[in-house]
């Protein structure tokens, strides 16, 4: 029984593929006078956006490495008068934020091609 199914269907897709061949099929592509210029305009308004945003982004990376050294200082000083330990890792901790800010400060325009400094 499964093979005549098989046959079938295999008799099915011969019919169907003759009927698609047969039919005529029409093309939908321009052959020249097409203009590309729209998208070089958009390409350019994406590259300005970018570069305006990324001053942004440097800008506000610097105010939260600020806040967040502010806040890491304090805490250090805090641990320091109440003698906690672990005083070495919280330093190195907030030695690792900074020079990580520092690094994506000059990596994240490098990254588009650019020199803030």
């Amino acid at each position: 029984m499964s093979v005549t199914i098989c046959k079938n269907n295999h008799l099915l897709g011969v019919v169907l593929t003759g009927i698609m061949l047969s039919l005529p099929m029409s093309s939908s592509a321009k052959c020249g006078g097409v203009d590309y210029s729209w998208g070089a305009d958009a390409l350019s308004n994406a590259h300005d956006y970018t570069v305006t945003m990324m001053l942004y982004v440097v800008y506000l990376s610097y105010a939260i490495a600020g806040l967040v050294a502010v806040i890491g200082v304090l805490q250090i000083y805090i641990k320091m008068q109440t003698g906690e330990g672990d005083i070495t890792k919280s330093i190195m901790m907030l030695l690792g934020a900074c020079l990580f800010m520092i690094g994506a400060y000059v990596l994240f325009p490098a990254f588009f091609g650019y020199s803030i400094i």
